[in-house]
């Protein structure tokens, strides 16, 4: 009998580690804390769904408040509030721009009469989580404050499900536009040369096209010099290039996720999401879609000769074909560069500010960055393109103990160490 207990614990630890386990490359270091970090994720999410599905909360709100819980141990047991330990000197402000909420850090007095620097950072988790104010990202911008000598203002914008596309977009243009007016120049001592706009994942969505609408924009006598951006999605066409098909079950991001991030930020109906993983697309015979739009985003000319594979490209809009149940249902706002900076024309691009360009090996969204950095490159803009080899989804952000990586930590120091040369 006593056989049983052992039995039923061996059982439990069984079942745990198929839960937990996920084949990794070999290339990513620390594979056990990031396949832990990855359950715990989606332990949350599937707990999210259920209590959303007894009629509890929408998951994204219970998501949302796991999220708070955590941050708000972790600040207990650090002893400090988040990025309260690190760069004391920097003067940090909780205020609006254009009536979007901002955080303001200011670096530490000093250098009185000299210009400082501007940053703009949005923040990234798939238009739905995340904030500025929390953990690593609070960490980060306290540094680039401190060590840039640079007035970084972190945008609030609103989120899923509250808001979609173009709410979030429309909220970031509008902090970055007062961020640039000379009113703001002026309180705050920025130099109107060296001002950067940045982000990752989402949030270098979101960077890119605000780089894209302020470089085209007439009125606007002062432009972003510069744009930073990590790991950005940067299209909604094809979710079957290399890099989604390679790393559809790596961790953090899977690729199924990720699908359904994009078909929340766009408004469209989230049954959608298995036509969207086959990558049904009417390319062939959508008006919509020329030879130049899908040239866009044509991976087998853009991706270097040693990143394409033997995979089917896309190229078109995802659209569900006419069913017995009622006419064909579009996504909204696919085609919209605003959304897509990929599909952004060559015209648009070549105004835009130079660039880095942050990619991971090990991410889905890896070849929406490369293909970009091409793309503004054939636009004669200048790029510095900073690939990982053993670079995931996530890292940049992974900075933080308990949760740090050397990989993060590797690629906060480059993006820092570019921003002081380039900005």
């Amino acid at each position: 009998m006593r056989l049983l207990p052992a039995a039923a614990a061996l059982s439990l630890a069984v079942l745990l580690a198929y839960y937990v386990y996920i084949p990794l490359p070999d290339a990513i270091q620390q594979p056990w804390k990031l396949l832990m970090l990855d359950a715990g994720f989606r332990a949350t999410m599937q707990l999210a769904s259920l209590k959303a599905w007894l009629g509890f909360d929408h998951y994204i709100t219970s998501i949302r408040n796991s999220m708070e819980g955590f941050e708000g141990m972790m600040e207990g047991l650090l002893g400090f509030e988040s990025g309260g330990g690190v760069m004391p000197g920097v003067k940090v402000s909780d205020i609006t721009f254009a009536g979007v909420p901002v955080r303001v850090y200011e670096p530490p007095a000093g250098g009185e009469g000299h210009l400082r620097r501007g940053l703009m950072f949005f923040h990234g988790g798939g238009w739905a989580l995340g904030t500025g104010k929390k953990g690593s990202y609070d960490t980060t911008n306290r540094m680039l404050s401190d060590e840039l000598n640079a007035v970084v203002v972190s945008v609030e914008y609103r989120l899923y499900p509250e808001v979609h596309f173009p709410v979030p977009y429309l909220d970031c243009l509008a902090a970055a536009k007062h961020f640039l007016s000379p009113e703001v120049r002026a309180r705050y001592a920025m130099d109107p040369e060296r001002v950067a706009v940045t982000g990752d994942s989402a949030g270098g969505n979101l960077a890119a096209a605000v780089a894209q609408e302020i470089a085209t924009d007439e009125t606007m006598s002062v432009k972003f010099s510069v744009q930073a951006l990590i790991y950005p999605a940067l299209q909604a066409l094809d979710f079957n290039t290399p890099s989604y098909l390679q790393n559809q079950n790596i961790p953090v991001l899977h690729r199924p996720l990720m699908v359904r991030f994009w078909l929340q930020y766009l408004g469209a109906d989230l049954s959608l999401l298995a036509q969207l993983l086959a990558n049904n697309h009417s390319s062939l015979h959508h008006p919509s879609i020329t030879p130049e739009l899908r040239a866009r985003l044509d991976w087998t000319a853009l991706l270097p000769p040693k990143r394409r594979r033997d995979h089917r490209g896309g190229g078109g809009p995802l659209v569900v074909e006419k069913g017995p149940g009622g006419p064909a249902k579009e996504l909204p706002g696919l085609l919209d560069a605003r959304a897509s900076p990929l599909l952004a024309g060559p015209e648009v691009l070549a105004k835009c500010p130079r660039a880095y360009i942050l990619t991971c090996e090990h991410d889905v969204l890896r070849d929406d960055g490369l293909m970009y950095a091409r793309r503004l490159q054939d636009a004669g803009v200048a790029v510095t393109s900073e690939h990982y080899e053993d670079g995931f989804h996530g890292c940049f952000s992974f900075t933080v103990w308990p949760m740090d990586f050397d990989i993060g930590k590797r690629a906060v120091r480059a993006y820092l160490d570019w921003l002081q040369k380039n900005l």
